[in-house]
């Protein structure tokens, strides 16, 4: 746009930085003329602003309070780096862009969306578009790159090969090894068990083998399920009785026995009488 060239280059920077991951601005995707855009909303780029990572940066206007940075904002409206818009109703696809539309008075306030219309430095662009037409080039003109280039090609295209084979083959070995193992020593045994972890390459590797026990559960799943138990066991008798109130024998006297709780109060039995 010809307003975004007429911008000075401090305004710029700052443009660059908000445009950037270092910003750390939450950006939303939208739908606008039918063609997708990123947008964002105006609090998000007053914290920017006043974030650390903007201290850092040369050539850009200082910013010490919300007003400056808001001043800043305002400032940037008229080259129309980003507009200010209006969210639309969401469609009735949930995983679809939520349509937006510019609105006519452009001025800067924290509660209001505002949509990108500059996608910033271009240079990793254009450099992974060199790269590919480089790859394609070179690989078009394989019959003619010397002799020798093309032996190292074939001996690393016969590694990689000879590598993913391996893979499979030590993969295969171990799903035999623990059938084996299963029928003889059960309960299995796993040659390499973390080979296919989330984990390092390394890693992998280690420990050589393992048995193949049932993971323990936690301790606190452990304690979460006797406390339900308990409480259900409380909660309804056995045997679908009601359960019967223990009685205590009642003391006039007022002693310590007779201000004890029900379940602590002595209970008096039956005893067969000693015949001598």
């Amino acid at each position: 746009m010809e307003q975004q060239a007429k911008a000075p280059q401090d305004l710029r920077n700052v443009v660059n930085y908000l445009r950037s991951s270092k910003s750390g601005m939450k950006v939303r995707v939208g739908v606008y003329n039918g063609k997708r855009i990123d947008y964002f909303k105006g609090k998000s780029a007053l914290k920017a602003l006043q974030s650390p990572a903007y201290t850092k940066l040369k050539n850009v206007p200082p910013v010490t309070s919300d007003a400056d940075a808001q001043s800043l904002l305002t400032s940037l409206l008229p080259f129309a780096f980003f507009l200010r818009v209006e969210r639309q109703p969401a469609p009735a696809n949930v995983n679809a862009p939520r349509p937006v539309l510019l609105t006519q008075q452009q001025v800067f306030t924290p509660d209001d969306y505002f949509a990108w219309f500059y996608e910033g430095s271009q240079w990793t662009t254009y450099i992974g578009g060199i790269a590919m037409v480089a790859i394609m080039l070179a690989g078009v003109m394989f019959p003619l790159w010397p002799p020798i280039m093309r032996l190292g090609v074939w001996y690393l295209s016969v590694a990689v090969l000879a590598l993913v084979g391996l893979f499979f083959a030590l993969a295969i070995v171990r799903l035999i090894f623990y059938i084996i193992t299963v029928i003889v020593a059960s309960p299995g045994i796993w040659i390499f068990p973390k080979l296919f972890a989330d984990v390092g390459f390394v890693e992998s590797f280690i420990p050589l083998w393992e048995w193949d026990l049932p993971k323990k559960k936690t301790k606190k799943k452990r304690v979460e399920k006797s406390e339900k138990g308990k409480a259900k066991d409380s909660a309804s008798p056995e045997n679908g009785q009601s359960p019967s109130p223990s009685l205590a024998p009642a003391d006039d006297s007022g002693s310590a026995a007779s201000s004890r709780p029900a379940s602590r109060a002595a209970r008096v039995e039956d005893a067969p009488d000693d015949e001598s």
